[in-house]
């Protein structure tokens, strides 16, 4: 490794209650299981870490039941915690997850939005959260220390981007590097002017535009049980293998696999190790994708 993932977003608590279809509105249904487990930037983190890259957090945790219940989680995962302990507790994420996979978030934010900079080096990679941009304090604090760092970054804009002014994002955007985002997600940043963007096609893969250039980078087949926490194992398990020194297209090729062994387990943080992904990676023995590069 040549540097270090700084994760910048959130650690929150997710409630994963499990449902057979979304209750209509004013209704009620029985979950048919509970999950109360560190979700949000811990599964970025814990994917990148399983994956072998040394992760710093650099946002904030609360003091209280869910901050404890998070610093445990990261120090399991040998997760090195830049800051000391805020107020009030942290924030949590109601996820319901229907028989197909597909899931919902309701989130209650808490102490994660007071973001701190932190020292960074040419070598590292930060990751940016766009739920990061919907605190101001934490838009506010990126803004004014993005344009400083020698990192590389790299922005996930979320699920709420749609929320976040034009003028944050084109801020925001003229300091990344690498932006990977689903599909929907891309279609509210269609005109980024970034380097390389990655727009994560579900079971499909996903597609590498760098420099102009597009190259989709296909899935593995894979019956899935729970898509929670997928688009956070591929930016892991992507910002771990470009720390490593790999060229783009194969950590997206590792991102894939990892993202694909994660929706067949239950839960948000189930991301694999890199072992696991070395075994899917072989199963497909020759390049499959289509190039422009």
């Amino acid at each position: 490794m040549t540097g270090r993932l700084v994760h910048t977003g959130q650690v929150v608590v997710d409630l994963v209650l499990r449902i057979d279809r979304m209750p209509p509105r004013g209704g009620d249904v029985l979950a048919s299981d509970f999950l109360q487990t560190p979700g949000g930037g811990f599964n970025v983190m814990a994917a990148a870490r399983r994956a072998g890259a040394d992760v710093v957090y650099a946002g904030s945790h609360g003091r209280g039941a869910y901050g404890d219940l998070i610093r445990d989680a990261l120090q399991r995962e040998q997760i090195h915690v830049a800051h000391p302990v805020t107020e009030p507790d942290s924030g949590i994420s109601v996820a319901l997850v229907e028989s197909d996979g597909e899931r919902t978030f309701v989130t209650s934010p808490g102490a994660e939005g007071r973001f701190t900079p932190v020292g960074t080096s040419a070598n590292d990679l930060v990751y940016v959260s766009g739920y990061s941009l919907t605190h101001q304090h934490n838009a506010d604090a990126l803004l004014e220390w993005l344009p400083t760092t020698e990192a590389t970054v790299l922005l996930d804009p979320g699920p709420l981007v749609a929320g976040i002014s034009t003028e944050i994002w084109r801020a925001v955007l003229a300091n990344v590097d690498i932006l990977s985002s689903s599909v929907t997600e891309a279609g509210h940043l269609s005109e980024a002017d970034v380097a390389t963007v990655i727009r994560r096609e579900g079971p499909n893969g996903c597609t590498v535009i760098h420099n102009g250039r597009s190259t989709h980078v296909p899935g593995f087949v894979v019956q899935a049980v729970d898509t929670n926490g997928a688009g956070d194992a591929h930016c892991g398990v992507l910002a771990a293998e470009l720390l490593r020194g790999n060229d783009i297209l194969t950590a997206a090729v590792r991102a894939n696999a990892a993202a694909a062994i994660a929706v067949t387990r239950r839960g948000p943080a189930t991301a694999p190790t890199r072992a696991e992904v070395d075994d899917l990676v072989q199963t497909r023995t020759q390049p499959n994708w289509n190039s422009g590069l």
